[in-house]
Formats: C-alpha cells, sequence, structure tokens
C-alpha cells in the first residue's frame, strides 16, 4: 500500500470520527485513530465471515437435500450410497454465492488494516493527513457546496457520511491540493467507496468527481 494511498484511508477514518466537531483534529491521537479502525475492521470482518459460514451451510443443507431427494437416489436400496447429480443453478443459488464472494471480498479488504498500523508511523502520511484535513477546515463550505452543486437530485444533507467524506478528500486533492495524479485521486476514491460504502457508491462518487474535474481541473 502507497503512502498516500494509506494517507487517504486514514483521513476517511478521522473524517468519521470526528463528524463535524472540526477544532478536535488539533490534539487527535493517531495511533488511536488506527486502534479504534482496527476494532472497527476486526468486527466488521468477524461478522462478514459469520455470514460466510452460514451461507456455506444452507447451501450445504440445500446440496445435501437436493441429493437425498433425486430421483436417481430415491429409486437406490436404502443402504446404498447416494449417487452424485447435477445441481441446478437456480436464482438462489446465484445469489447466494453473490453473498458469499461480497463478504469474502470485505473479510480480505479487512486485512489492509496491518499494513495501515505500520504507515501511520510514517510522517510523510502524517503530514498528508494533516494538509488534507487542514484543508477542509479552511474550505470546508466551498467543498460542500462543490458537492452539492454536482449533486444534482440529491440532499447533500441526506448523503450517507462516507460518500460525502470520500468526495471530500478527492475534491480537497483535486480542486485545493493538485499534486496528484487525477486519475489516481478518482480511481483511489472509487476503491473507498467499494470497501466503506454501498454498491451503489462508486458510481454516484464517479459521476460526481467527473463533473469536478470537468468544471475545475
Amino acid at each position: 500500500m502507497q503512502a498516500r494511498r494509506a494517507s487517504r484511508e486514514l483521513a476517511l477514518i478521522l473524517f468519521s470520527q470526528l463528524g463535524k466537531d472540526l477544532d478536535k483534529f488539533d490534539s487527535v491521537d493517531f495511533r488511536d485513530i488506527v486502534l479504534n479502525s482496527t476494532r472497527t475492521l476486526i468486527g466488521n470482518s468477524a461478522d462478514e465471515l459469520q455470514l460466510i459460514s452460514s451461507e456455506l451451510n444452507e447451501i450445504k443443507e440445500y446440496i445435501i437435500e437436493y441429493e437425498n431427494n433425486h430421483k436417481d437416489n430415491l429409486e437406490r436400496p436404502i443402504d446404498a450410497l447416494n449417487i452424485p447429480v447435477k445441481i441446478p443453478m437456480t436464482d438462489k443459488m446465484v445469489n447466494k454465492i453473490d453473498i458469499l464472494l461480497n463478504a469474502a471480498e470485505k473479510s480480505i479488504a479487512a486485512l489492509d488494516v496491518a499494513e495501515l498500523t505500520i504507515l501511520s508511523e510514517r510522517s510523510d502520511v502524517k503530514r498528508y493527513i494533516e494538509k488534507i484535513f487542514k484543508t477542509f477546515k479552511e474550505k470546508s463550505k466551498e467543498i460542500d457546496e462543490i458537492i452539492k452543486t454536482h449533486a444534482i437530485g440529491w440532499d447533500i444533507d441526506r448523503l450517507f457520511k462516507i460518500d460525502k467524506d470520500i468526495l471530500r478528500i478527492a475534491i480537497i486533492e483535486l480542486v485545493y491540493i493538485k499534486d496528484a495524479p487525477v486519475k489516481v485521486v478518482i480511481d483511489e476514491a472509487l476503491e473507498l467507496a467499494k470497501k466503506y460504502s454501498t454498491d451503489d457508491s462508486p458510481s454516484f462518487v464517479n459521476g460526481i468527481l467527473a463533473k469536478v474535474v470537468e468544471e475545475y481541473v
């Protein structure tokens, strides 16, 4: 994980913890941020793994029941072993597999926290987080107005906070700091949306940032 990527992710975690009380940033302890994020990610990962286990058990039970009740096995003697049979890939089964894949991806993503913990101690990571946050303290009204202007049909006060924070960080980099490649900033904003928000968030974030780039970059 690159230092800038770590800075963006830690900044996002910081934004989520501070809420609207921006003055708390001056006394924030980065180790506490990482510790809290670690606990959150481990908790989320444990929940996802429990979901995986539950879904796998359901799929296993379905397979066993389907095999037992298949006509080829119903016709066999009681003491004979079942004959393996093909399982139809119904919408229900496909949906369960999608749930498993999504949960597995989130669990794997949570492992990044180990690397984040190490990178959070680097001075260049801390400096970039400070640059992001100090810019937001100074320009928060302008930044939120940019989001509001380009989020046509959306009430900014009702957007998911995580989506707003991802947009805030990306806009700070694109419009104010301007020392990272545009494509990198957008791509990593989309990765954060995939990792921390809803399935619809990446397309929403991408749409807003595309308009921001068109107007300001």
